[in-house]
């Protein structure tokens, strides 16, 4: 199979997931090549443009990163920040471990966003997110819960695949989130999600939302 065939077989069975089960399960088979069969065969850019939005806007006290779906990394190699300023959550154990052995993380923690975040700390300047907002993976539900792990005026950036975005009423989540004083008004900002042409999501977009805790 080619590099390209294998990225997006990667890609497309991953938006089919439905449950924390299926996340863990399918990851777990994968986690050792999905740099190489996926991230560079499909020139993953996401994760760097959440990154390069988090470099451009966040201030001096907007650490340490909470790194949420973390993978195997990607958006932690692309900040470059010194390790106990970020840590890495995930629901795939192997995934973690992956990105445990690239010495990306202060700490990192093996959890399910839908459940109890009582295990992470509340003490965050930063919540950041690319990849986890997608298809067979988390929805706007999961926003206000987030809330929870970063201190006031905790800086978000969070990415939503586009058709996510709009099939499943982000805007929506986000804006009652607002109108409720519990973040400050979102700005959306179009990203692409790959550099590499000539694939079938070469023109993928994600909607970088980005806001603070109030």
């Amino acid at each position: 199979m080619a590099d390209d065939d294998k990225g997006k077989a990667i890609l497309e069975n991953a938006y089919e997931l439905s449950t924390p089960e299926d996340n863990r399960a399918y990851y777990r088979e994968f986690a050792k090549t999905y740099d190489g069969d996926f991230a560079e065969a499909l020139g993953f850019v996401y994760p760097a443009a959440i990154a390069g939005i988090y470099k451009e806007i966040a201030q001096a006290e907007d650490t340490p990163v909470a790194d949420i779906g973390c993978g195997t990394g990607l958006v932690a190699e692309a900040l470059e920040l010194p390790r106990n300023d970020i840590d890495g959550m995930d629901i795939s154990a192997e995934m973690l471990l992956r990105a445990a052995g690239k010495s990306l993380y202060q700490r990192t923690f093996e959890i399910d966003l839908t459940g109890d975040l009582s295990a992470i700390t509340n003490d965050y300047g930063a919540v950041l997110s690319s990849g986890t907002f997608t298809h067979g993976h988390l929805g706007p539900e999961v926003l206000a819960s987030l809330l929870q792990i970063g201190r006031s005026g905790a800086l978000f950036v969070i990415g939503v695949n586009r058709e996510h975005f709009s099939n499943l009423g982000f805007k929506k989540t986000l804006g009652a989130l607002a109108e409720d004083g519990k973040i400050s008004k979102p700005d959306l900002r179009e990203i692409r999600m790959y550099d590499k042409e000539g694939h079938d999501h070469s023109g993928d977009v994600a909607i970088a939302v980005c806001y603070r805790k109030v």
